[in-house]
């Protein structure tokens, strides 16, 4: 089968085994598969991605200098199953699944796996008790978007922002994060939120999934807006998600936060970062880091863009197929012209 293959820094298009599916596991025909933020850091940097998953005590058995097939936002038709399934999922349908598995080797996440393909290639294996059919006649583009916008819902969810009382936010880092975040947001009725970004295209974007303003970030700072909006105030609280991922990004909401906000760090970045825990001491922050999503969290998210709580379609920005996937690797990191590219084998 055809397949994106990264190894060494390099993606290139391959022929390689299609997978067997194993006990309680589903195989799926690949329909398309959004290149994710983090795909484009671990293009150069999987071996410092997968240092930091071990650290934390969930590493991966992945051999760095062997191939790799990303992808992890994915949707695909049913096409065969291993044994031990229930059945619950019938073939043909189209389906979205939480990207984990379960391997010789132990606990595996697809994409990131020398084992089990991601979404770029034709065929993967899902875990089927991860996995949920696409309802409402929603298109697999859509569909796929399920995975990055669970990352904003869960976010919001560690968050836990009380709805009794008031608060400014900000979003800064308006890339496909930050958008999942300010449509998580709003999809729950929280607010004003603010989308912090120095690009006009994603500042733009931010508009469309419904931030209440958007700030050119060249022109005023994160203080500025904090005190313009009353944040300082009694009875209020400034919440910030830092929705970039790369280091020092932390330490500079740090620097402009009023007085015991509370900091949710979203952004995954893969290079070493610091911050000054004297001034967080000080200014007695709640810092709150977010890594992945509950079962619960995507299947609402699911549900969310299905019933038309969340609008994904105003934020892909390209459809390419495998052989452009090392291009569009290069487009987004053109911030002004894409936000989410799609690989797609239909």
């Amino acid at each position: 089968m055809k397949a994106v293959v990264l190894q060494n820094g390099a993606l290139n298009v391959e022929d390689i085994p299609a997978p067997t599916p194993g006990e309680g596991q589903l195989l799926l025909s690949t329909r398309t598969c959004g290149i994710c933020g983090t795909d484009l850091h671990a293009k150069h940097h999987l071996g410092a991605y997968l240092e930091g998953l071990t650290a934390a005590g969930n590493g991966l058995p992945v051999d760095v200098k062997g191939k790799v097939v990303m992808g992890h936002e994915f949707c695909g038709e049913v096409i065969g199953r291993g044994p031990n399934t229930s059945g619950r999922i019938k073939d043909g349908s189209l389906v979205v699944a939480l990207p984990y598995i379960t391997g010789p080797e132990g606990a595996e996440y697809v994409g990131y796996s020398n084992r089990f393909p991601g979404g770029y290639a034709e065929q993967m294996v899902i875990t089927e008790r991860l996995a949920f059919e696409v309802p409402n006649g929603l298109p697999a583009r859509q569909a796929a978007m399920t995975e990055p916008f669970a990352v904003g819902a869960h976010a919001v969810a560690r968050a836990r922002i009380d709805p009794d009382r008031e608060h400014v936010i900000m979003v800064v880092g308006c890339g496909p994060i930050g958008l999942a975040v300010i449509a998580a947001l709003k999809a729950r009725g929280l607010g004003p939120v603010v989308g912090l970004d120095f690009s006009a295209a994603r500042r733009g974007f931010a508009e469309k999934m419904g931030a209440d303003e958007v700030v050119d970030a060249t022109r005023e700072t994160q203080a500025s807006v904090w005190e313009r909006l009353g944040a300082r105030k009694k009875g209020r609280r400034a919440v910030a998600f830092e929705c970039v991922g790369r280091p020092g990004v932390v330490q500079s909401i740090i620097n402009e936060v009023p007085r015991g906000a509370k900091v949710v760090v979203v952004g995954n970045s893969l290079e070493p970062s610091s911050i000054d825990q004297v001034r967080a001491f000080n200014l007695e922050l709640d810092i709150v880091f977010v890594a992945n999503y509950t079962p619960a969290e995507f299947s609402g998210t699911l549900s969310d863009i299905a019933e038309g709580r969340i609008d994904t379609a105003p934020i892909l920005t390209g459809v390419v197929p495998p052989e452009g996937m090392d291009q569009a690797f290069s487009d987004l990191r053109n911030a002004e012209r894409h936000v989410k590219i799609m690989l797609s084998f239909e």
